[in-house]
């Protein structure tokens, strides 16, 4: 597993590092007593840090026996919030499996393939910026929808969901592109979510509250019945 800065974040930690540069410059030649100082960079080295954390993208490779009919691999770091039967009327208009995982701020952002197979859909509907833990926030938060269809012909739609911090979802799909689950799908920046909408059918290997990591745990297999 390799780690580097995702480009979604390079200018971001560019601009931050000069901001608080100048802060600390200015700080020392203007504040008193010194030991202020000392607090304003202690704060700042830990800031930065904390920036460095969110925008870390690790290149990962699933080592795991995998059947590209069926598998369905985690898209995102984080803990699944939900996992119940729904109707989906955005896309599909009838029942469908969801699974969802949320973000928080110390996880990575970036969202990987779930499946692979063909992008046969992309649309992106605004929306509000509320908790992205809530389930409502699958409907009425900012979100971008990604509609794969994999090599045994099952449809499995992924949702990037905004939350309270989140204010842009980077989206890379494309219809047309062909998927590999070691791909990145996209990012979403400071807190966020994740939704699976799968086929009624699908085994599913994780449960409410498992921690999930992107590209490498196994979380469920379609209905493998085309």
């Amino acid at each position: 597993m390799k780690m580097k800065i995702h480009q979604e974040g390079r200018e971001i930690l560019l601009v931050i590092f000069a901001v608080l540069t100048v802060l600390n410059i200015l700080s020392y030649y203007f504040i008193e007593p010194r030991w202020i100082c000392t607090l304003i960079l202690a704060a700042s080295i830990i800031l930065y840090l904390v920036v460095v954390n969110f925008f870390r993208s690790p290149r990962r490779i699933y080592h795991g026996s995998f059947d590209r009919n069926v598998n369905v691999i985690a898209p995102a770091d984080g803990r699944v919030v939900a996992l119940e039967e729904v109707m989906e009327n955005e896309y599909f208009h009838e029942k469908r499996l969801q699974l969802s995982i949320f973000m928080n701020l110390f996880n990575v952002h970036a969202n990987w393939f779930p499946v692979e197979g063909e992008v046969i859909h992309v649309s992106h509907q605004n929306g509000r910026f509320q908790s992205a833990f809530l389930p409502k926030s699958s409907t009425e938060n900012e979100r971008s929808t990604v509609v794969i269809k994999t090599p045994c012909g099952e449809n499995v739609l992924m949702r990037q969901i905004a939350g309270a911090m989140a204010r842009r979802i980077v989206t890379y799909a494309e219809p047309g592109d062909s998927c590999r689950i070691d791909e990145h799908m996209g990012f979403i920046k400071f807190g966020s979510r994740v939704d699976l909408f799968l086929p009624i059918g699908t085994k599913v290997y994780v449960k409410l509250g498992d921690r999930t990591t992107g590209g490498m745990t196994h979380v469920a297999d379609l209905p493998d019945d085309k």
